[in-house]
């Protein structure tokens, strides 16, 4: 028997509501939003999607007839974990909740629900639990297959409670699952799904604005690892990763969305200013944005936040094409994670070379200067402030017209004139 569209759309259509809209993986993805659908793969480690795949080893194909064979599963089939794996009082507890939740939600699953883990953790009694599906609809990426949920259960003063439930698709590719638990959300759980994994409690800012974490090992015991963390009910500071991480191995925090969007509010989508400043196009051509390529995720990887998860900062997304005098290409963006100040970097590259970071920091943009960054090798010193007429000097020499909004400035420049959109002049002086 095959499985027709209106089937798989009406098991859809009762399982959103509880579907969590969690971050995925550096992508649009990371997470968060794209401030261009590029760059956020960088950028951000947070961005919602409808679902999220919780990786398990296959756990069922389908026949050359299109009927669903079920094979064996870690996720469903291997013995509960846990040091209350053997507790059948809390067990049974734990799969009434889990059943009185999908009798709600009439969300088509079949059998018994699973417990992957049950444990003990300073928040109270936690468990992970799974459940396959009446049907396995096909789901993005094209190739996998949804067959069946899962989902954290954390302990409340009434009892077990099911957090929200995942999709489980057929693929593996080797993501573990954790979530934070307590009321200060300061106990993190982390799921043993095979592969090692590494760990950040906290992060800051150097003065140039790269990013500086610190990571350790995981040590998982009978199926999971519980750890204390800060608290984490205003942002989310902890970072998790598998070992040898990249933009795409960062490992899920079941209710990191759910934490940095309480208010429910969409992820901000910063406003893009750009500018194109004279004599580019003598490096980049007519159309320098097609050129970058993947410079985000290589050049400014030292300024983005490797396994941790943020909201989209609601500053204006700086972007600053330009040339150096010695024929370079010139690129200036800004990142900015949460509510901390936002970042520029100016990075420079021979046409058809590897970008590189020169010069960095923190952009104030209540400033009448928000960007002066200098450039190595005398190329000048770079300044941009939104909408506002700019001119420099050298010296006590006289003022030069450096147009609009950004500039590139000679190396020897010593003050910057800048006349704001209402009229406002400020001077600023030009460190050496």
């Amino acid at each position: 028997m095959t499985i027709e569209e209106s089937d798989v759309q009406g098991v859809l259509r009762r399982v959103t509501d509880d579907l969590v809209n969690p971050p995925t993986l550096l992508e649009d993805v990371r997470r968060g939003g794209r401030r261009r659908l590029r760059r956020r793969r960088a950028v951000l480690a947070v961005v919602c999607a409808a679902v999220v795949a919780v990786p398990v080893g296959g756990a069922l194909h389908l026949a050359d007839d299109g009927a669903a064979v079920e094979v064996a599963s870690p996720l469903f089939d291997e013995p509960t974990r846990g040091d209350l794996a053997g507790d059948g009082g809390y067990l049974r507890q734990v799969r009434q909740a889990w059943r009185d939740g999908a009798r709600d939600a009439g969300s088509g699953v079949e059998g018994d629900p699973h417990v992957v883990w049950a444990g003990n953790t300073p928040a109270g009694p936690a468990a992970y639990v799974a459940q396959r599906t009446t049907v396995t609809p096909e789901v993005s990426p094209a190739g996998d297959r949804m067959i069946g949920y899962a989902a954290f259960v954390e302990p409340t003063a009434e009892g077990p409670r099911v957090m929200k439930w995942e999709t489980v698709t057929d693929t593996n590719d080797g993501n573990s699952s954790a979530v934070l638990l307590g009321p200060r959300r300061d106990v993190l759980v982390v799921l043993d799904a095979g592969y090692q994994v590494e760990f950040s409690p906290t992060f800051r800012y150097a003065a140039d604005g790269r990013i500086e974490r610190t990571f350790q090992p995981v040590v998982f015991r009978d199926g999971a690892a519980v750890l204390s963390v800060p608290p984490q009910r205003d942002r989310v500071t902890v970072a998790l990763v598998r070992k040898s991480a990249s933009a795409t191995t960062t490992v899920h925090v079941a209710n990191a969305a759910h934490l940095l969007f309480a208010d429910r509010k969409a992820t901000p989508q910063p406003r893009s200013v750009t500018y194109t400043l004279p004599g580019a196009e003598r490096v980049w051509g007519d159309t320098p944005a097609a050129q970058v390529g993947d410079v985000y995720e290589n050049a400014l990887a030292a300024y983005v936040d490797r396994g941790g998860m943020h909201r989209a900062g609601a500053s204006p997304h700086l972007i600053v094409y330009g040339a150096t005098p010695d024929g370079r290409q010139l690129l200036l963006e800004s990142v900015q994670y949460d509510d901390d100040p936002a970042r520029a970097i100016a990075l420079l590259a021979h046409a058809g070379a590897p970008f590189r970071p020169v010069a960095s920091g923190f952009i104030d943009w209540n400033a009448p200067l928000p960007v002066r960054l200098r450039l190595p090798d005398g190329q000048g010193v770079l300044v941009a402030a939104e909408g506002a007429a700019l001119s420099y000097r050298v010296g006590a020499g006289e003022w030069h017209d450096a147009g609009r909004g950004a500039a590139l400035l000679p190396a020897d420049a010593t003050e910057v004139r800048v006349t704001a959109t209402g009229g406002t002049v400020s001077t600023v002086r030009v460190d050496p």
